[in-house]
């Protein structure tokens, strides 16, 4: 498959790197290739792998003679030249996803959506493996061929590429894997389990319409057969509207499903009915995440663990004690009596909204970064209703300005800055004990910061450096 062919690789970041050494250790020919300078680009973790060559700072179209597979990593736009090109010449295109899917001895648990899909991955690993851990050593159990304990192997989009671990993978183990748009786009495989955990309007920057954007996240359920499982919300009209061979488990914060499916009931209880499971898995006071949206993420979750297999005390436990993942509403500091939180995941409008719906106390929001060509008008009336100051930051202060001023929100409770650490200082400034200092964007951070993890850590750096001054 691999042995003496000739990989492009397009984007040198970590997708693009892993899938370079896994290719090239199996005897093919590497071109690894970014738009970006040789200075901007990190190759660490490639300094032992042979047969790697590296073109950076353009995109050449010569990289397409003698090349026997076109592999696009997450941020690759499909429409670059180089692209429709190789398609022109009949060239494969392939992405380190769609590798791992063809090999993967493990059946595979897939996840997508335009909000909560990390949380509800990491909730979804964090489940099996609690199951797994209540499974017997094989050593202490009497009866053949039980006990034995599967790895749980969790990563994708959401930041380990997977594909790296694919020697390691057994055929008994379990694997959760989050899924981009960018990545579905170019897949010709469904996973056993999918879940599309929403789709409201998100990177149309990218896919240009809402309806290639539906299109793309409709592909992790489109080659499903009879003998899969597909997770979707009931409560999301798009999702509501998409239907395959696969059996279907629903899950809702409103209603619950006729058939299988996890839900909240009128009481606040969560359950679950799917898998040969019913029964309540805790109280909405239990979860330790904060917001309406995680408990949807609680139910996406147990609705698919249910699909796999883990009981519910598994999925109980998980529930009560997981406290969220980094950069997702996440506590960073108190200043003064103010109590900071990091949302730096909120790149779109709708997380932003979400965000302001978990807080009963007066929010200064820090919004900004580049915008994904998304409306705006909702999230502006709920940071009038919402927030008693919005700071503003970095390439889309402008555009959010105005939208603001569309929805009547008074100019005199408005704060423009260009950097998040002005942001971070004018909100200190703006602050009073009780108050929350909130950043949760609403747009991509690719204006000042490599991703929205930097971003994150950026704010919590200067939170802290903020109150060691008192």
């Amino acid at each position: 498959m691999f042995a003496g062919k000739r990989y492009v690789i397009l984007g040198a970041a970590r997708q693009g790197k892993a899938l370079a050494a896994f290719v090239a250790a199996r005897g093919a020919r590497v071109i690894l290739n970014d738009a970006q300078p040789r200075e901007k680009v990190d190759l660490s973790g490639l300094e032992n792998s042979a047969g790697i060559e590296t073109v950076f700072g353009a995109h050449p179209l010569e990289l397409l003679d003698a090349c026997d597979v076109l592999c696009l990593s997450g941020g690759v736009p499909i429409d670059l030249p180089i692209v429709l090109e190789a398609r022109r010449r009949g060239i494969p295109l392939s992405n380190d996803a769609q590798i791992f899917f063809e090999l993967c001895p493990a059946p595979i648990i897939g996840i997508t959506g335009s909000a909560g899909k990390t949380t509800t991955t990491t909730l979804v690993g964090e489940i099996l493996k609690n199951a797994e851990s209540r499974v017997p050593n094989s050593e202490q159990s009497s009866d053949a061929g039980l006990g034995t304990r599967r790895s749980v192997w969790v990563g994708g989009n959401i930041g380990n590429p997977l594909i790296g671990d694919l020697l390691r993978i057994q055929p008994t183990d379990r694997v959760v894997i989050e899924l981009s748009s960018f990545q579905l786009e170019q897949m010709t495989r469904s996973p056993h389990i999918a879940c599309i955990t929403n789709i409201t309007p998100n990177h149309l920057d990218r896919h240009g319409t809402m309806d290639a954007y539906v299109a793309a996240k409709k592909r992790i359920i489109d080659f499903q057969t009879a003998g899969d499982v597909q997770v979707l919300c009931a409560d999301d009209p798009v999702s509501r509207a998409l239907n395959t061979a696969a059996r279907t488990i629903w899950f809702s914060l409103n209603d619950e499903p006729a058939g299988e499916g996890a839900w909240m009931d009128d009481a606040g209880f969560l359950r679950v009915r799917a898998g040969g499971i019913d029964g309540a898995i805790c109280h909405r006071r239990e979860l330790q995440l904060m917001g309406v949206h995680n408990i949807v993420n609680v139910l996406a979750a147990s609705a698919i663990c249910a699909a796999a297999g883990a009981p519910i005390e598994a999925m109980r436990a998980v529930a009560t004690s997981f406290k969220g993942v980094a950069h997702r509403l996440q506590w960073v500091g108190e200043i003064n009596g103010a109590r900071y939180y990091d949302d730096s995941i909120a790149t779109a409008p709708e997380r932003l909204i979400a965000a302001l719906r978990c807080f009963e106390q007066p929010v200064i929001l820090l919004c900004g970064g580049r915008d994904k060509h998304l409306p705006w008008a909702d999230a502006a009336a709920q940071m009038r209703a919402r927030c008693k100051r919005v700071v503003l930051f970095g390439e889309m202060a402008p555009m959010v300005a105005d939208a603001l001023r569309a929805a009547g929100v008074d100019a005199a409770a408005v704060t423009r800055c260009d950097t998040l650490e002005q942001a971070v200082e004018a909100a200190r400034a703006a602050a009073l004990p009780g108050d929350v200092v909130l950043l949760s964007p609403g747009g991509t951070s690719y204006d000042a910061y490599k991703d929205f993890a930097q971003r994150g850590d950026h704010f919590s750096q200067l939170v802290t450096l903020s109150a060691t001054r008192g």
